[in-house]
């Protein structure tokens, strides 16, 4: 059965009240005379800059604009597409650590940059590893996170909890279940309810979920920010479609998993060479009952595909994310995340763990 750990009260913060404006007035020529453009000096605030219209001697400025739907429309008139509202899922054990050492300062500094540079007041659930969650893929395969240490506890603690919580952050975790299979379970659901999906993670496993309406956001080490991950980057980087991924990481295998490619195998079968059969087929399952019935690429690939048919359906069950987990979004963990405890819960953790004990 699922584990919801208690959920905080969930409500909106109210905005501050916009500072007025006021406008300049123009002052009316006493005689018509010929126009004459003056230009004023730029105005600066303290929180942006502006610079001032020229004055124009003899006719009124121009009303403001206003954003209706047609200034929104599209083009050929098409109504503009409006954006979809966002729910992040954030994978907790991965923000553990720095490198391999487990770090509880680098998850707080990880947290502090995504609640103020990404995910701001938008909805927000944790979710962790469940106790026992790798035994399923590890029966299926021994060595899949072999080098790993077993159980709950090495990433993520009850410290970690409090202030995910603290932050009116709900957390989910699921015993028998890695953190991945929730997510990608609670994804479906949300998509469903007509939301878009960012998922907060390192993880590439992830990048199986990537579409229109599924993106990823990574920490990025090297320069200390998160970066966005979306399906154009995809395509970009592996020059095929997101649907493809698993397929094709069923023969790239998996080196920090544990989970071998066909390479070991097949030494001349590389990535240039599952990505154009992948293709012309689509998926793994269409090229290995194609290759099964008749000749589809030179003699290495089809002795390849014939002989290691188990071995690359094997793969696929180890890396395919589930979708079923016994769990159930719940609607409040829609609603706008109420920031107010940020700055002073995530300020005390971060000086408590500044030096990455834990």
């Amino acid at each position: 059965m699922p584990v919801t750990l208690p959920l905080p009260a969930v409500g909106a913060v109210a905005a501050s009240p916009l500072a007025p404006v006021t406008a300049t007035g123009v002052a009316k020529p006493p005689r018509p005379r010929p126009l004459r453009l003056r230009a004023t000096p730029a105005t600066t605030t303290s929180s942006s800059s502006s610079t001032s219209a020229s004055a124009v001697s003899s006719t009124p400025p121009p009303p403001p604009v206003r954003h209706s739907r047609k200034h929104l429309a599209g083009r050929d008139g098409a109504p503009a597409k409006l954006s979809k509202p966002r729910v992040f899922f954030l994978d907790v054990n991965p923000l553990c650590f720095r490198g391999s050492q487990r770090s509880l300062g680098a998850f707080a500094r990880w947290l502090a940059l995504f609640f103020s540079h990404v995910s701001l007041r938008d909805p927000v659930v944790a979710v962790l590893d469940g106790e026992g969650g790798n035994e399923y893929r590890r029966r299926l395969l021994p060595s899949y996170k072999a080098h790993r240490a077993r159980g709950v506890g090495t990433g993520a603690d009850s410290r970690v909890i409090d202030v995910l919580r603290e932050c009116n952050v709900p957390v989910v975790r699921v015993d028998g279940y890695e953190a991945d299979d929730v997510v990608a379970t609670l994804t479906e659901q949300v998509l469903q309810k007509g939301y878009r999906v960012v998922i907060a993670s390192p993880d590439k496993d992830f990048k199986q979920l990537i579409s229109e309406d599924v993106q990823l956001v990574m920490p990025i080490p090297e320069i200390g920010r998160w970066s966005f991950y979306t399906l154009r980057h995809y395509v970009a980087q592996y020059n095929c479609d997101p649907t493809a991924d698993l397929s094709l990481r069923c023969f790239m295998g998996d080196g920090a998993d544990g989970v071998p490619g066909i390479q070991q195998l097949v030494p001349g079968f590389g990535r240039k060479t599952a990505v154009k059969l992948l293709k012309k087929h689509g998926s793994l399952e269409n090229l290995l009952n194609a290759a099964a019935m008749r000749t589809v690429g030179k003699d290495y690939a089809q002795d390849a595909l014939t002989k290691h048919a188990d071995f690359l359906r094997k793969n696929y069950e180890v890396l395919s994310l589930k979708r079923d987990v016994n769990v159930q979004l719940d609607d409040r963990w829609l609603s706008t995340r109420n920031t107010c405890n940020d700055t002073s819960v995530l300020s005390d953790f971060i000086l408590k763990f500044d030096e990455g004990r834990s």
